[in-house]
Formats: C-alpha cells, sequence, structure tokens
C-alpha cells in the first residue's frame, strides 16, 4: 500500500448517463471549435478537415466496410451590407437567438470573428446560453415528428 499512499483515493464514480443540457452544450462546443478551427486555417491559407467514418457496401464482395472521409464543413459567417463579418450561431439546422431579436455577431477582422466564436464558445460552456439551446433543439426535434 506504500506506493497508494501518494495518491488522493475518493469515493467518485463515473455516472451512467450524461445530463441532456450537459450533452447539448458539448455538441454545440464541439461545433463551435470546428468554425473557430476553420476561421485560423481559412486566414493562415490551410485546410481543415474533420474526419468521420462512413459505412459502404465493397461492390465485388458484398461486404460492409467502415471508410474513413472528410466531413463537410460549412462556414457560419457571412459578409453583411456593410463588408463586415457576421457569424450566427447554429444549433443543428436552428439559429441560436443570442439576444432579443439578435441572431448574428458583427466583426470587423477575421481575427475578431475568431475572438467572438471563442467568446461563445466559453458562454456556452458555463451554461449561458442553456435556453436558447433547449428553445432550438425542442424546435429541430418537431421537424422529424412530422
Amino acid at each position: 500500500m506504500s506506493t497508494l499512499d501518494g495518491l488522493k483515493l475518493s469515493t467518485a464514480k463515473k455516472p451512467t448517463h450524461i445530463p441532456t443540457v450537459v450533452f447539448r452544450r458539448n455538441k454545440l462546443s464541439i461545433k463551435l471549435w470546428e468554425q473557430i478551427q476553420l476561421a485560423k486555417s481559412q486566414i493562415d491559407g490551410t485546410t481543415f478537415a474533420v474526419k468521420k467514418f462512413r459505412t459502404v457496401k465493397d461492390k465485388e464482395t458484398g461486404l460492409r466496410k467502415n471508410v474513413e472521409v472528410n466531413k463537410r464543413l460549412r462556414e457560419w459567417w457571412f459578409k453583411n451590407e456593410q463588408g463586415k463579418v457576421c457569424v450566427s450561431i447554429k444549433y443543428g439546422s436552428q439559429l441560436i437567438e443570442l439576444a432579443k431579436g439578435k441572431h448574428s455577431v458583427e466583426c470587423d477582422t477575421a481575427q475578431g470573428l475568431i475572438k467572438a466564436l471563442e467568446q461563445i464558445k466559453t458562454a456556452v460552456e458555463q451554461g449561458e446560453l442553456d435556453t436558447q439551446i433547449a428553445a432550438a433543439s425542442v424546435t429541430l426535434r418537431k421537424g422529424f415528428n412530422k
């Protein structure tokens, strides 16, 4: 037992499931990280690709196999009439309302876009947008029940 004496032991157990609020935060946080990396790569002039696995049926043998492919990433930002960069946050296909009646953040430069995305990511991880994410999730789920 002398080797375990230097460790802080606890009775904590791994939870069996993640609460839906935390799951939604993590989902949006990952998407925001992808957007930040996409913006950084465009500034640097490099390419950014997220890999995912797709199951394909081999025509010759008839067996299914997993193939690694690039995930299609779409930019969440656009230029407005004044030439400034605006970014809208999406949960699935739903736009998140950041403030009453306001769905986008206006940035002067590409560096400002990255800072805005990082601030929004921090806000999501701290739970400041939980009500908006929950509302978007409900609206998104209604589309599947048609």
